[in-house]
């Protein structure tokens, strides 16, 4: 597959638009913005892949372990690229990769049965599996490998062909990854296109894709179903969440404090499945905000590339106001600081390290996914207000029960409205398992054998037993 093309104006002249490092906020580089018109032979293209890389089983699997051997002998180039757009730090960067690499290995060793259906009747009827053709991946700026993965990992292990298109934040990285990609796939199987919009929304609609997987906020989640409706393609939907950590009453605080804050503040809590509020019994509530505000003040903040930082910047200007202003607002709502509560002074997108305390139930940064590192931690009186405080908003995606009776905890946890509930952890996942929320968070399975059926369509053949 040849690095993809560049984006272009009538007369052959290319456009690109600038890639900004968030540790500086000043641009570092460029990429290719392609026009909604180029997806039409990229598309073509893709149909064309189809045909042969259906066609051949065994071949696909060699491939796919290629590709992961290909990403794992690129992975400081891609590591150190990712850290430069997106801000996290290397460390982190470099487990992206390994995750990018290990998605590949899983996927490429999965394989669906086929299904004897016996119902008693005069007729051997089987279930067998095809791929759905030529499908399409939008994916956010806060993982943009590990996602993108997610995405085409089971994709091309099923069969189908891929168009993938990052975030104009992080286009970079993937691009890459493209490239590398293509020292393993045949042509045109996975195709990378970045551009500003309208290019994704071009993307979602466009009537060569029968399936869209979308990885980013409820709003512009409507719309990509809205945009695939037009063609009847299938939509896979993961919309964020807002995650809810209920501590108990026996709760050993300084056993679980460093996993608690990590879960709430790793990649600059700019993580889908985060911790974004704590529910605390009242009687623990001062305990616990000192563990975790002293993390907080403590905690090596800085650009991603210095072995130091233990956290970086946001990754976006949009963002940064957004954290900021959902700050702010909670403090105009009576809310108070025990640590952070502002943007950092100097270059970069950096927020400080912020722990929140009396805000009320119902302020945005409680309420909303706020997606960066502010973490409102809330007193509760009763377990049976912090399971509904818990379960009051739009979100399921995730939610995790913290004590030292695992029984009891896992009672609790069993009452929370989401689609993965962790006990005395969180945000820990398995590339076996589906993962997938209710509500607002989405629609959809990913992860594990539920991720390839996604990307396949059962087929039944009758024929008549033999006498």
């Amino acid at each position: 597959m040849p690095t993809p093309e560049a984006g272009g104006l009538p007369g052959g002249r290319a456009v690109h638009f600038s890639v900004i490092d968030p540790a500086t906020g000043e641009a570092f580089d460029e990429a290719p913005d392609q026009q909604p018109g180029e997806l039409d032979g990229v598309v073509a293209r893709a149909e064309r892949a189809w045909r042969g890389w259906r066609a051949d089983p065994a071949a696909r699997t060699a491939a796919l372990r290629g590709a992961a051997d290909a990403v794992e002998t690129a992975g400081d180039e891609l590591a150190r690229l990712l850290t430069r757009e997106q801000g996290k730090p290397l460390a982190e960067s470099y487990a992206e990769v390994a995750r990018t690499a290990a998605r590949l290995r899983y996927f490429a060793d999965l394989a669906p049965r086929t299904r004897r259906i016996d119902d008693g009747r005069p007729v051997r009827s089987e279930i067998r599996w095809r791929p759905l053709g030529p499908v399409a991946a939008i994916v956010p700026w806060n993982f943009p490998l590990q996602l993108a993965a997610a995405k085409f990992a089971p994709a091309l292990a099923a069969g189908n062909t891929m168009v993938l298109k990052p975030s104009p934040f992080t286009p970079l990285a993937t691009r890459m990854l493209g490239s590398v990609l293509a020292t393993a796939l045949p042509e045109d199987v996975l195709t990378v296109v970045t551009g500003r919009e309208p290019l994704g929304a071009r993307l979602a609609s466009h009537p060569g894709i029968r399936h869209v997987t979308f990885t980013g906020s409820v709003p512009t989640g409507r719309a990509v179903t809205a945009a695939a409706a037009a063609s009847l393609a299938r939509v896979t939907l993961e919309l964020g969440g807002n995650d809810a950590a209920v501590l108990l009453d026996d709760v050993d605080v300084d056993r679980v404090a460093d996993r608690l804050f990590w879960a709430a503040f790793r990649n600059c809590g700019q993580v889908c499945m985060a911790v974004k509020r704590v529910y605390v019994p009242a009687r623990l509530h001062a305990e616990v905000v000192e563990a975790l505000a002293q993390r907080a003040k403590t905690v090596a903040v800085g650009p991603g590339l210095n072995p130091e930082t233990r956290l970086g910047p946001v990754n976006n200007a949009p963002q940064l106001a957004r954290v900021e202003q959902l700050t702010k607002r909670a403090l105009a709502d009576g809310a108070r600081v025990a640590s952070g509560g502002h943007r950092l002074n100097g270059p970069g997108y950096f927020f400080a390290p912020t722990v929140l305390i009396d805000v009320p139930f119902d302020s945005p940064v409680v309420a909303e996914e706020q997606f960066g590192p502010v973490l409102p931690v809330l007193a509760y009186r009763s377990l049976d207000e912090a399971v509904e405080a818990a379960n009051g908003t739009g979100f399921g995606l995730g939610g995790s029960v913290w004590g030292t009776d695992l029984d009891r905890a896992e009672a609790v946890a069993d009452r929370l409205e989401c689609g993965t509930a962790w006990i005395n952890h969180h945000a820990e996942l398995s590339l076996a398992q589906p993962f997938a929320g209710v509500k607002d968070s989405g629609v959809g399975v990913a992860g594990g054998p539920w991720g390839l059926y996604g990307n396949l369509r059962p087929f039944v053949v009758h024929r008549p037993q033999e006498a």
